[in-house]
């Protein structure tokens, strides 16, 4: 292997003369001849290195460039979000106009001398019972001059009492005691007494009816009034007056009970008025003069205040009653105000009269 070394070398060598005589025979600024020595060069460099890394036995092994890992390829999912369906909106329905209900005129009459509640009832052709029970007159001889009546229509008067009776009364469980009947100055009948509220609960709305019977059980007549209270309390009694405006002929048994009641809302009533100095002053044989005074002992305003009166003969029947309002009808805290009105018995003498005041809490009546 060296004289295969030294045989290059000489090659080498004669190269590198033939080269010279080469360059001093050409011109030496030729690029061309630049470039081949410069590669001539650069091979036998090349060579002569090879060849003494094989003379010391040693290899040397060059590794390849290694290629980086391929990209891996990412999945991706396309989610397309689905938007819910855009309900249809419901067509518009404008709400409809509301048809005005026409209110007919009340006919107002004013009482005239020598007018009775009959004869004003012939005039419109309204029932005695239906003109009382809509100005709310319990004793139809106290009419005065210039006081004026509402005049109901008759079909309205009916309707409200369609629903109120039945054909057949069923009592409801309230006492109806201290029954008086006495004939009236306009040819008609008046039934009194008083309710006592012995259910164990407070009532109002407390309606009362009368039938007449003959001798052999079959109905004469019949009519119904509510009772002066409006609200009747546990264990208290309210008097009453039903009015049967023609004298209905004779009788000979009746029947009194309740027609209708229902519990009584207490919370709406003002019960914090006390009536005192209760004076009766006999006006002859047929009238009585009754003043008081109605005191407000409650902690708030009373409004709507009226005063009940009953009056009993010697036997505890009721001979009269009235129901009124006093001078002031709003009493404030602590105040009091007076009253004064004429009372009829329907028979006597009178041996007591009892008041009883009734109002209204300001929050009930308040819209």
């Amino acid at each position: 292997m060296f004289a295969q070394q030294m045989q290059t070398a000489d090659l080498a060598g004669d190269v590198t003369q033939t080269g010279k005589r080469g360059w001093r025979q050409r011109n030496a600024n030729s690029p061309d001849l630049r470039l081949l020595l410069l590669t001539y060069l650069l091979k036998s460099g090349i060579f002569a290195i090879a060849l003494l890394l094989a003379g010391c036995g040693q290899v040397i092994t060059l590794s390849p460039t290694p290629s980086p890992p391929p990209t891996a390829t990412l999945s991706i999912d396309i989610v397309v979000a689905t938007l819910p369906p855009t309900s249809t909106p419901a067509p518009y329905t404008p709400e409809p106009t509301p048809t005005p209900t026409v209110t007919p005129t009340p006919v107002i009459h004013v009482i005239r001398a020598g007018e009775t509640l009959l004869s004003v009832a012939s005039q419109y052709n309204v029932s005695v019972a239906a003109l009382q029970d809509a100005n709310g007159i319990l004793d139809p001889r106290l009419l005065q001059l210039g006081q004026e009546l509402v005049i109901p229509r008759q079909e309205e008067f009916d309707a409200a009492l369609a629903t109120t009776l039945t054909p057949t009364p069923t009592p409801l469980p309230i006492a109806i005691e201290n029954i008086h009947f006495s004939e009236t100055t306009i040819g008609g009948l008046t039934v009194l007494g008083e309710v006592w509220n012995n259910t164990g609960a407070p009532l109002e709305q407390v309606r009362v009816g009368v039938t007449l019977l003959d001798e052999a059980g079959e109905e004469v007549g019949s009519a119904e009034g509510l009772a002066a209270l409006d609200l009747i309390g546990v264990d208290e009694r309210a008097p009453f007056a039903v009015l049967f405006g023609e004298q209905p002929g004779k009788f000979a048994r009746y029947q009194v009970y309740a027609l209708r009641a229902v519990p009584g809302y207490v919370g709406s009533y003002y019960r914090d008025l006390e009536v005192n100095d209760i004076q009766v002053l006999k006006e002859g044989y047929a009238a009585l003069t009754v003043s008081g005074r109605v005191k407000n002992i409650g902690p708030e305003e009373a409004v709507q205040v009226q005063v009940v009166l009953t009056a009993y003969d010697a036997l505890g029947r009721v001979v009269a009653t009235r129901k009124i309002e006093p001078e002031h009808n709003v009493v404030p805290r602590g105040g009091e105000t007076v009253f004064t009105t004429m009372l009829a018995p329907a028979g006597g003498p009178v041996a007591r009269v009892v008041a009883n005041a009734q109002g209204r809490r300001i929050s009930a009546v308040q819209p």
